[in-house]
């Protein structure tokens, strides 16, 4: 067996040739991402065919999601300044020269969309805390003349906004002052918002939206059941109805025509996605499109009428391929690969594999062993994810196929806490962090040792945000387990992160970090906080470190790193610390994410004895 050619790192992270393809309303159009000058922006073409041309000329970060308006005459993306997370609803003309117009220009304000109406084309509805910085009001907002008028005043404790099919914010999800929560409702704009329905926290009550007429509220909902299921609510009366669960998995979303608002499915993530197809119609056109490639597709755009789709194809080894489906023919068009220079017989399968944890728990984790050599006594990258509220997924990941290429078996695991696998499974994290939670890596290592496919003298371990918080207590609460470790905008100190939060995550944090971790502000719960944070162990560091961070991060400040390094410089320990002054949590920029990786593939060739570039 051999292994592949060594892929450039370029290949895997330098921006892809073209993505997230969307077809016009008006049909008449498909636009996608794609560089210009180095940075990625919306290109529109015809549908039929001709020549593609920029439409957003974005020449700082490039734009990373965008929307058209309902008119099929602008697009709408979102901009923040290096990575501080204050995001500006921009708007650009199709066609124009490319001058954007800030819709929200407002110093230290976040702005989000919450909806882009049918019945609205020339008003979309946005949330922004230019009010009070610590709660999202939201406001209807004119596209042509920029003006913003109320909609609803946040009285402290709304933590998302619900708008119906006639562009009306009828719904809220609050949080009360224990943690749990409330799905309100109101019978229009000029009304008074009352509680619809009461959640524990573990229960979620996720609001998905309303039906045509907006007499029913779709929710997540794991009320009696251990995973959250499809529910409807009936808005005069508040009866609850279970639509539709899976047994295996947490409801990720309902799938909703836009058209009309017919409950067409819903969707789960087990290993693999999963539909559940209520519709006839709906049912027959995904079972076609399943036929047109390998992978697990996903419709990331459609017409106004429903009659096309854009659809890309989730798999481990062909990233992203793309195509265009018509409904009413039964035909597709295939429009690019993101990754074109990226062949298939090069990256690696992506193993789906699930282990058991000490006390008994079953993880679903996923296992990548390098192209072209036996799975046996390899070197391994335990690859954490991060959140901790989130989860690894089949399908290609770039540092997952980077790793795999340069010799490492890569080991990727839904700990305790991870999102999607049953509300018992997820609360099983609280006040686990640095315990039950680390206790999980460590079981899965221990099974990729006792398979034969990792060498336990020749382990690292990396990851972000949390991953990089669980890197750092691998090295500190294990410290004989890594031989070399990558923290990513990792936190160091509990105590400091949870003080340093924005402060419009304040409303979130009574149902998430002070129910999981703990609270700051309470003695015996901060003195429990420092004890799992990996600056009070600071003194055990032995295993090689490098340490990675976006200077602008407001969610995991760069006081979090600078001040485990500090601590070890002071120990005269080297640590390698790589700071970009121009990025936030994750870099955006090619030129930062591959300073950041070339420094990680030589780190590991060292420690681990893997591949790298010269």
């Amino acid at each position: 067996m051999t292994q592949p050619r060594l892929i450039p790192l370029g290949e895997f992270f330098d921006n892809p040739e073209r993505a997230l393809a969307k077809p016009s309303p008006d049909g008449t159009m498909i636009s996608w991402l794609a560089p210009l000058d180095g940075l990625l922006n919306v290109w529109v073409r015809p549908i039929e065919g001709g020549e593609a041309v920029p439409v957003t000329r974005d020449t700082d970060r490039g734009v990373m999601g965008y929307s058209w308006t309902r008119d099929s005459r602008h697009i709408l993306y979102s901009k923040d300044q290096g990575g501080d997370e204050n995001h500006h609803v921009m708007i650009v003309d199709v066609p124009g020269d490319g001058t954007a117009r800030d819709l929200t220009p407002f110093d230290g304000v976040r702005a989000s969309i919450v909806s882009v109406p049918r019945a609205t084309p020339d008003q979309i509805i946005v949330s922004t805390n230019r009010r009070d910085r610590g709660v999202f009001d939201v406001e209807r907002l004119d596209l042509a003349t920029g003006d913003l008028s109320p909609v609803a005043r946040n009285p402290g404790n709304i933590i998302g906004w619900v708008a119906d099919r006639h562009g009306q914010v009828r719904g809220a999800y609050a949080q009360t002052p224990e943690g749990d929560y409330q799905l309100l409702v109101r019978d229009s704009e000029e009304h008074d918002f009352r509680v619809l329905a009461e959640f524990d926290n573990e229960d979620g009550g996720t609001p998905f939206g309303f039906d045509a007429d907006g007499g029913v509220m779709w929710v997540g909902s794991a009320v009696d059941n251990d995973r959250s299921r499809l529910v409807a609510i009936d808005v005069a009366t508040g009866e609850q109805t279970v639509i539709d669960e899976d047994e295996v998995a947490d409801l990720g979303a309902p799938i909703v025509s836009d058209k009309d608002r017919t409950l067409l499915g819903a969707a789960y993530l087990r290993d693999r996605l999963v539909v559940h197809a209520f519709d006839d119609d709906f049912a027959r056109d995904f079972e076609r499109v399943k036929e047109i490639a390998d992978g697990d597709p996903r419709i990331g755009g459609s017409d106004a009428d429903e009659t096309m789709w854009t659809v890309a194809f989730d798999s481990d080894v062909d990233p992203g391929a793309t195509y265009l489906f018509n409904r009413q023919t039964g035909e597709s068009e295939f429009l690019f690969r993101p990754r074109p220079w990226l062949s298939p017989d090069e990256l690696s399968p992506m193993r789906p594999v699930q282990i058991t944890t000490r006390d008994g728990l079953t993880m679903y984790c996923y296992l990548t062993v390098p192209r072209g050599l036996e799975p046996r006594d390899l070197p391994m990258v335990l690859y954490v994810h991060g959140g901790p509220w989130s989860r690894d997924a089949w399908g290609y990941d770039g540092v997952a196929q980077f790793l795999a290429n340069r010799g490492y078996a890569v080991l990727q695991v839904n700990y305790r806490g991870s999102t999607g696998f049953g509300k018992h499974f997820m609360h099983a994290a609280e006040r686990e962090f640095a315990g039950k939670m680390h206790d999980d890596l460590m079981d899965a290592v221990d099974w990729a040792v006792a398979e034969g496919v990792a060498d336990p003298d020749r382990i690292g371990i990396y990851g972000g945000s949390y991953g990089g918080y669980a890197t750092l207590v691998g090295i500190t609460f294990t410290p004989d387990r890594f031989r070399a470790a990558v923290s990513f905008v990792g936190p160091s100190n509990l105590v400091t992160l949870i003080r340093s939060f924005p402060e419009y995550w304040r409303p979130f944090l009574k149902s998430t970090w002070y129910r999981f971790v703990g609270d700051p502000e309470v003695e015996d719960e901060r003195e429990d906080m420092w004890r799992r944070s990996p600056l009070s162990r600071v003194d055990d560091i032995v295993t090689p470190l490098m340490v990675i961070q976006g200077a602008n991060d407001p969610r995991v400040t760069k006081h979090e790193s600078d001040q485990i390094v500090e601590a070890l410089t002071e120990r005269g320990v080297d640590v390698e610390y790589i700071v970009a002054d121009d990025e936030g949590h994750g870099f955006a920029k090619p030129e930062n994410r591959m300073r950041a990786y070339r420094a990680m593939e030589r780190f590991f060739a060292q420690h681990l004895g893997g591949r790298a570039e010269d």
